[in-house]
């Protein structure tokens, strides 16, 4: 086979790794020349991928991995499948951007051939890839069009592809045929059809806005542990020792590039669904609740610990960092940040005062890193952990976790 990548990310990098390692021939695509150039070089552009390093040292080296900035020549080369992994933006209401999408569109468009098998696997709201993607390729019937999901955890992506079923929907069952056959040439995991592609983008929304349900849930159960003096962690641990409950755990702010945004996709198809939107108040309600377990913050010196999005990764995408500093501000509040993974000028592009170590009143953990496990900060009495990870403050300082007594 041979197979063309569009957009060489997190995870559209380690997929075309996948492929070349499964013996076929893999051109990458990616706007951006620096990336062209590491990759070329069989150096990874990006850190923390298990095992990419040694993917790209091996396909890079024998010449089944290549990469190009010329995706419409790339596709006139005639590959067999075509997989398209483009970002796609969203604004701060998780509304699509979808520039990014129609000029790769485009791109391919320029040299698609007869007979190629073109993938959609960025994570779209349903009914994008037969009203959007295969009108913008030409809506030939001389060429095969799916979507398949990414189902992958930055990290782990390598691991991944072979752990869980890929699925795969076609416009049509020649589509779908065509896609399974040449997704199982090079994965080990079960490729599994859906039917349509409606039925596959459905799938991708159902297991984000699953958790997004779940740890709206969680938030409600711990609320209401506060509420009665219990700690919410004991009662969830006793839920899940019933095989049925997989309750998932509270906390300040649910972030990323998928939970927060998959069910806005999920709601733009359905206009009468409710709980995901039920959840998703729920969840946005979080960092004010946080900051109501401060306490009065008017006039105060508050530090905001974690940016980032989760714990050891240097992302912000919907972090809850940003509406808890806005929060806090509301209240009048001074907010100060501190992370391990940005400088201060990188915290100020985002926003944020950076922490000088002076003292403070009062801390709230945000990000869940390992640094944070035992606290210290000058002059705080009261330290809010937002996410559980906190074992040790000083002694008279106060440590309020959101559903644990204090």
């Amino acid at each position: 086979m041979r197979a063309v990548v569009v957009a060489l990310g997190k995870v559209g990098l380690p997929l075309a790794a996948r492929i070349a390692l499964a013996g076929h021939e893999v051109l990458g695509c990616d706007v951006d020349q620096r990336t062209v150039d590491l990759v070329n070089a069989a150096e990874p552009p990006f850190p923390n991928e298990a095992g990419l390093a040694e993917a790209l040292a091996e396909t890079v080296g024998d010449g089944r991995l290549r990469a190009t900035t010329d995706t419409t020549s790339a596709v006139a080369m005639a590959p067999d499948l075509v997989v398209l992994v483009p970002p796609l933006m969203v604004d701060e209401h998780a509304r699509p951007d979808w520039r990014v999408l129609d000029a790769v569109a485009r791109d391919v468009r320029a040299g698609l051939q007869p007979g190629t098998t073109v993938a959609l696997e960025t994570t779209v709201p349903v009914g994008t890839t037969r009203r959007r993607l295969a009108p913008a390729l030409g809506g030939r019937d001389d060429v095969h069009v799916v979507f398949s999901p990414e189902r992958v955890y930055s990290g782990r992506v390598l691991r991944d592809l072979d752990a869980y079923p890929k699925l795969v929907g076609g416009l049509d069952a020649a589509s779908e045929a065509r896609g399974i056959e040449l997704y199982a040439s090079f994965l080990d995991a079960e490729v599994r059809g859906m039917g349509s592609a409606e039925a596959a983008e459905l799938a991708k929304l159902a297991e984000t806005t699953y958790r997004d349900l779940n740890i709206a849930f969680a938030n409600e159960l711990a609320v209401h542990a506060d509420e009665i003096g219990v700690d919410v962690d004991r009662v969830i641990d006793a839920a899940n020792s019933q095989p049925f409950s997989h309750i998932h755990r509270p906390g300040i702010a649910v972030g990323g590039h998928c939970i927060p945004v998959y069910p806005r996709f999920f709601l733009e198809g359905g206009p009468d669904i409710r709980l995901p939107r039920v959840a998703r108040e729920v969840n946005e309600a979080m960092p004010a609740y946080a900051a109501d377990l401060l306490g009065d913050v008017a006039d105060r010196r508050v530090l905001v610990l974690g940016v980032a999005y989760r714990g050891g990764v240097k992302e912000t995408a919907f972090s809850g960092a940003f509406p808890l500093r806005d929060e806090l501000r509301r209240r009048g509040a001074r907010v100060l940040a501190a992370d391990p993974l940005f400088a201060g000028d990188e915290l100020e592009a985002l926003g944020f005062e950076p922490w000088d170590r002076g003292p403070v009143d009062a801390v709230v953990v945000q990000a869940d890193h390992a640094e944070y496990r035992e606290l210290d900060v000058p002059g705080a009495r009261v330290v809010v952990d937002g996410r559980g990870v906190v074992e040790r403050v000083p002694d008279g300082v106060s440590l309020r976790r959101i559903g644990r007594p204090s």
